[in-house]
């Protein structure tokens, strides 16, 4: 699911334009933009012919887009009316083919089915202004946004005033930062064919079988030792619980096998008794990942601790009480083997001085750059970027999983992916997928339709685990 910069898009639809035309190509979007509303209508309706749309119209692009659109389905016996916001900047050519087809200028937007957020087009930044604000307060229909909502950053995904909150949103050619970064403000969002080409993106999203495809299964000939074998030291006296979480999501996410040292170990025992645990980390033997930090604390003992696992030559993940130390302690991070860190806003601040700034996407890719690590900001749209630039987004689908000890089960859940053989941005992106599908399954069991406790999203890590694996786990079984 790659996503294009706005610059990269709208140099593409230059070249194609080039080639195509401007006119043939805004028809074409407008009428991928058409079949999408139509079948809106019928899915919220009923029925297409005798329906009413409204449409936003700006002065740019996507005000033409929208009143093409809107001919189309005036065409199909749909009551279009056209709010102009400029109308002495009005697509010439969209609205002569809009009053042509039966459709009609107007100013009132109450009683529509449908309404088309084309206000403002990709080159656009900042909130709408107070005329269309106004114009879209009133609104109290579902609105479909033409490329990007109105308002809302369509690189950033930041809307930092009015905006438009859309419940599809339709794009031309391929995604744009927004859609993965602002998935609220976007709805669904449906991709329009174009025909124009676009380079390797440095941004996208995991679908779920994207992930189901990345999560290790074992085969006939693999053992406990082959399937990955993870590291776990976490917890303390004082926050016991973040060793069983930790180790239990380890042991959740098909781990073939899972060390864990440290002062939690009859805990965790007693809730796993499969984990081979120890007392202190020089004892915990060979693994092929490891997973530090939960509950640890971070005196002097927690930095021994890890000068231990840093020191190792295989993929180490800092999470919680790791990441104020090695933020204290920055030559830590000097290693060949992968690192990745996995922090809060907070957490993010005290790692790098500064607190992540609107635009996450940049922050995050910079101090990635910058320690050379990977990174993985958690908050409600989850960011991955690695020390290359590449970034990976898991879209905001629910914020249930901002809980204590939900991020004592990531960490464990994405060590595990590591010891597998996953690289960093894949493990970490692979395991916020479904960190936040296991939060869903849990609440939905609970049958509050509300947040949950960390406890419950572990019981449902299998299921949600098997959720996206398994059609391979049903070949396998056949």
């Amino acid at each position: 699911m790659p996503a294009h910069e706005t610059a990269v898009v709208r140099s593409a639809e230059a070249a194609a334009n080039g080639t195509h035309g401007d006119a043939a190509m805004m028809r074409r979007a407008s009428f991928g933009l058409a079949t999408v509303l139509a079948a809106e209508l019928h899915a919220r309706t009923g029925g297409v012919a005798g329906r009413a749309v409204v449409l936003l119209v700006g002065s740019g692009g996507n005000g033409g887009d929208a009143l093409w659109a809107g001919a189309f389905l005036a065409r199909r016996g749909v009551a279009v009316t056209a709010v102009l916001l400029v109308p002495d900047r009005a697509h010439p050519a969209g609205l002569a083919a809009l009053l042509r087809s039966g459709g009609r200028v107007g100013t009132e937007v109450l009683g529509a089915d449908l309404v088309v957020d084309g206000i403002v087009g990709l080159s656009a930044r900042g909130p709408l202004r107070p005329a269309a604000a106004a114009l879209v307060d009133q609104v109290r229909s579902p609105v479909v946004a033409v490329d990007s909502p109105s308002g809302v950053d369509p690189d950033t995904g930041v809307s930092d005033g009015p905006a438009v909150s859309a419940a599809v949103t339709v794009t031309f050619g391929g995604l744009k930062p927004v859609h993965l970064l602002n998935a609220g403000a976007c709805g669904r969002t449906v991709v329009v064919d174009m025909p124009f080409a676009l380079p390797p993106a440095r941004l996208g999203a995991l679908s779920r079988t994207d992930v189901g495809a990345l999560w290790p299964v074992p085969g006939a000939a693999d053992d406990k030792y082959t399937q990955g074998v993870v590291g776990v030291v976490a917890g303390s006296a004082t926050y016991p619980g973040a060793a069983v979480l930790c180790t239990g999501a380890a042991v959740t996410a098909t781990s073939g096998m899972v060390r864990y040292a440290g002062s939690g170990r009859e805990a965790v025992l007693a809730r796993f008794p499969e984990v081979v645990a120890v007392d202190e980390v020089a004892d915990a033997g060979r693994v092929q990942a490891w997973v530090a930090g939960p509950g640890l604390g971070t005196g002097a003992h927690a930095l021994g601790v890890l000068r231990h696992v840093l020191d190792s030559d295989v993929p180490v993940l800092l999470d919680a009480d790791a990441i104020t130390v090695v933020g204290e302690h920055p030559e830590l991070l000097e290693r060949p083997a992968p690192t990745l860190l996995t922090p809060h806003a907070g957490e993010f601040a005290r790692l790098t001085g500064s607190a992540p700034t609107a635009d996450r996407v940049a922050s995050v890719r910079a101090a990635s750059a910058e320690l050379g690590v990977t990174l993985l900001l958690k908050g409600a749209t989850t960011i991955v970027a690695d020390r290359d630039g590449r970034v990976l987004v898991n879209p905001a689908t629910t914020s249930w999983v901002s809980t204590a000890g939900a991020g004592d089960l990531l960490s464990g859940l994405v060590g595990a992916l590591l010891a597998a053989g996953l690289d960093p941005l894949h493990a970490a992106a692979a395991g916020a997928h479904v960190h936040v599908l296991a939060a869903e399954l849990a609440a939905v069991s609970a049958g509050t339709g509300a947040p949950v406790s960390a406890s419950p999203v572990l019981e449902h890590l299998r299921a949600a685990v098997r959720t996206v694996r398994g059609d391979v786990w049903e070949d396998q079984r056949r």
